[in-house]
């Protein structure tokens, strides 16, 4: 059985930081109801630019779940909704703040007609303090956040890092808050907010480079991939953009391990490399005694022998190699789909593995495409009644309508 089965959320969420916990909450059994605007939908399926097609993105972050076209800014669409809220455990929404109450959605509201509620709100920067009314996406809270001020050369500005943290991260931690309300909830009975700044998130992230504080001063400053000597990025053949390995060495045993490996015994022996003070002060010299080991590897190669002789390493993964690993492939990581109008695509599979809860991934829904059941199944409607809605633009219900389930009314 999966492990969240019988957890049923309204899901408000665009983009990526709402998406994804929601995301996370449907691979694990949840039954998620995306709530669309008709005919328009979550932003984040046209970001590719190609209206009318689901982008690569949008499949991306909403996998599991069911799509329930409601226009909420009509009295009509939000009397629907809240007729949906008793029926459900969890509202999750990543709007601009204020937007929830100006739709007179609120928490007190939504309590009101559901006093076990659990509310999730993602916002850039909290419901409150002087920030809050800020705007923000993922790099936005990352710079916010400190993630930038310690990424890139100690030469240079501060980068931006590749990843989105920011919003991940807080989808993520949404998640997370919103299992321990429910479980909360089944002990007290009562249900409440789950509040989630993706600031705040970040700086959470910063713990390690923080602590750092207590040794190199503050601000902390940029160091690039080299840490402590030998620990750098190396490059390998044939020398393309992302043909490098990056070689993590912490420890003497480390050290001696890796000057075995790339069969450079004389390293270890060498005064100018007798400690982690020498080796960084020489620390040019001994990346090209290295560099010239990696060089004559492809990045796998050499990950895979320093690897063998316990060396912490790793080629530098592209989105190529992340699709074909096979590694990956051995834990089921990557998985093909079906999409009726993309046709076959690939995606990463959830990095929760749980032995007792095993969940079928399945596509991204169209928009729209689950209206009429849910609608009729929640709320009692008729196809008639459902179909008048839709011809008022109350609700979407594209593609063509279904067969109708059971009624839960």
């Amino acid at each position: 059985m999966p492990a969240l089965d019988g957890v049923k959320v309204l899901d408000l969420t665009q983009y990526e930081a709402g998406t994804t916990c929601t995301q996370y909450l449907a691979w694990l059994g949840a039954e998620v109801v995306k709530v669309e605007r008709p005919d328009v939908g979550d932003p984040g399926r046209w970001i590719a630019g190609i209206r009318g097609k689901d982008s690569y993105y949008f499949m991306s972050f909403n996998n599991n779940k069911q799509s329930c076209a409601i226009a909420l800014d009509t009295p009509e669409g939000r009397d629907l909704f809240l007729r949906l809220v008793p029926k459900f455990d969890v509202v999750v929404e990543n709007f601009s703040l204020g937007t929830m109450e100006k739709l007179g959605l609120g928490y007190e509201t939504l309590q009101a007609h559901n006093p076990a509620i659990i509310y999730a709100t993602i916002k850039g920067f909290g419901t409150s303090g002087p920030y809050s009314q800020f705007k923000c996406f993922d790099m936005v809270a990352q710079a916010a956040g400190g993630a930038f001020s310690v990424t890139g050369e100690p030469d240079g500005p501060p980068t931006r890092p590749g990843a989105t943290f920011g919003d991940t991260g807080s989808g993520v931690h949404a998640a997370l808050g919103i299992v321990s309300a429910y479980v909360q909830r089944l002990r007290t009975g009562k249900g409440q907010i789950v509040e989630i700044a993706m600031q705040e998130i970040i700086a959470n992230f910063m713990r390690e480079p923080m602590s750092q504080r207590e040794w190199r001063g503050s601000p902390i400053t940029r160091r690039g991939n080299r840490t402590v000597v030998p620990t750098d990025l190396y490059p390998c053949k044939p020398g393309g953009p992302n043909d490098y390995l990056y070689i993590m060495v912490v420890t003497s045993r480390m050290w001696d391990a890796l000057c075995t490996a790339i069969d450079m015994p004389e390293l270890a022996a060498d005064p100018k490399f007798a400690t982690t003070r020498d080796r960084h002060q020489n620390g040019d010299e001994l990346w090209e005694h290295i560099a010239t080991w990696t060089r004559q590897r492809t990045k796998f190669e050499a990950m895979e022998h320093l690897a063998a002789h316990g060396v912490p390493c790793s080629a530098t993964f592209d989105s190529d190699d992340i699709l074909t690993n096979h590694h990956l492939q051995s834990r089921n990581m990557i998985r093909t789909i079906q999409h009726p109008y993309s046709g076959e695509f690939q995606l990463l599979a959830p990095p929760i593995h749980l032995s007792q809860s095993e969940v079928e991934i399945q596509r991204a829904p169209l928009l729209g495409e689950h209206t009429t059941n849910i609608i009729h199944r929640e709320l009692g409607l008729t196809t008639e009644e459902i179909q008048t809605l839709a011809q008022k633009g109350i609700l979407g219900t594209e593609p063509p309508v279904p067969a109708l389930e059971p009624t839960n009314v």
